[in-house]
C-alpha cells in the first residue's frame, strides 16, 4: 500500500476505508432514488435512459448521479490519488500508474433497467497494477461487501457483519457449482463448464458473481468475453481477501493501469489455476 494510505501519512488507512464505505452507501441511495421514480412511472423509466455508450451498453441518470457523488467525494477525501470513473473514462481512457482509485458507479446498467436489482456500486484502490481494496455495494439488496488481499474480506447485510470466507473447492465428483450469466453464456463459456461434471448453475448480475464465490455460495466464475478493468477491480480485491483467486486464462493475475482497458478472458475461483484442471 502507498506511503500515503499508511497510518501516519497523509490520511489514515482503516479511516479512508470507512468513508469509502459511506460514499458507496450514498452513490447507492442516490441510485434508488432514481430506481423508485422510474420503476413507478412508465415515464420516468424511459427518461432515465440517456443514451448508449460507444460500446453499446446504456447510460442512465442514475450512472451520472452516482458517478457525481463518488468522484467528488473521493477528490475531497484523497486529492492526491487519481480517480478513474468509466463514466469519465469513456471518450479518452489513459493508462495509469502507481496508485488511484478505479470507479463503476452503477455496474450492472441493463440489470438496473430491468429492475431485477442486481446492479451494484464498484470502488476499487489500485496500486502498482493490483487492486488492494475494493467495496461492492448492492443497494436494492442492501448488502455491502468490501475486503483485499491484505485486509479480509467482509458483507454487511442491515446491520450485521460478517466475514468472509471461501468456500473448500470440491473434490473429483463433488458438483462445481459455476456462476453463468444468461446474458454471456457464449461457446467458449459453454465448453469450459462443459469440462466439469456434475455442475450446479448458480445465476447473479454485476459483479456480484465474483461476490458470490467470495461468500462460499459458488465455486467457480468464468467469464470467457469482453470486460473492463473497472468492471472487475473492486470485485476482485473482494474475492481475494476472501481467499479466492482472479487469473486469465494462462494462470496470471488480472493487471490494472494497463494500456489497454479491456481485461482479458479470466476465470474467478475458489482454488488456484494449478488446481483448476482446466486446459486452455
Amino acid at each position: 500500500m502507498t506511503d500515503r494510505l499508511r497510518p501516519g501519512g497523509l490520511q489514515n488507512t482503516e479511516g479512508v476505508h470507512a468513508a469509502v464505505l459511506e460514499l458507496a452507501v450514498t452513490a447507492g441511495r442516490a441510485i434508488m432514488d432514481i430506481y423508485a421514480a422510474a420503476h413507478d412511472d412508465a415515464l420516468a423509466t424511459s427518461a432515465t435512459r440517456l443514451a448508449d455508450k460507444s460500446d453499446g451498453s446504456p447510460l442512465t441518470q442514475a450512472d451520472l448521479a452516482a458517478h457525481t457523488i463518488l468522484c467528488q467525494g473521493l477528490a475531497a477525501l484523497t486529492p492526491h490519488i487519481p480517480v478513474v470513473s468509466e463514466e469519465d473514462a469513456q471518450a479518452d481512457y489513459q493508462p495509469h500508474t502507481g496508485c488511484f482509485w478505479l470507479l463503476d458507479p452503477l455496474d450492472g446498467t441493463k440489470e438496473f433497467l430491468a429492475f431485477n436489482g442486481e446492479f451494484t456500486v464498484n470502488i476499487a484502490l489500485i496500486d502498482a497494477g493490483t487492486p488492494r481494496f475494493g467495496v461492492v455495494y448492492a443497494p436494492a439488496l442492501d448488502t455491502l461487501y468490501w475486503g483485499g488481499r491484505a485486509l479480509g474480506a467482509f458483507r454487511k447485510q442491515r446491520s450485521a457483519v460478517q466475514a468472509m470466507r471461501v468456500a473448500v473447492p470440491p473434490s473429483a465428483g463433488q458438483v462445481v457449482r459455476m456462476v453463468a450469466s444468461k446474458s454471456h453464456l457464449n461457446a467458449e463459456t459453454r465448453q469450459f463448464i462443459g469440462g466439469f461434471s456434475p455442475v450446479e448453475l448458480v445465476q447473479a448480475g454485476s459483479s456480484l458473481k465474483f461476490c458470490r464465490v467470495a461468500e462460499g455460495n459458488a465455486d467457480i466464475y468464468p467469464r470467457l468475453a469482453p470486460t473492463c478493468e473497472w468492471d472487475t477491480a473492486a470485485a476482485q480485491a473482494v474475492l481475494e481477501g476472501a481467499g479466492g483467486y482472479v487469473y486469465d486464462t494462462q494462470g496470471q493475475p488480472l493487471r490494472y493501469g494497463k494500456a489497454a482497458v479491456r481485461n482479458p478472458s479470466f476465470i474467478a475461483a475458489s482454488m488456484p489455476y494449478a488446481d483448476l484442471a482446466f486446459t486452455p
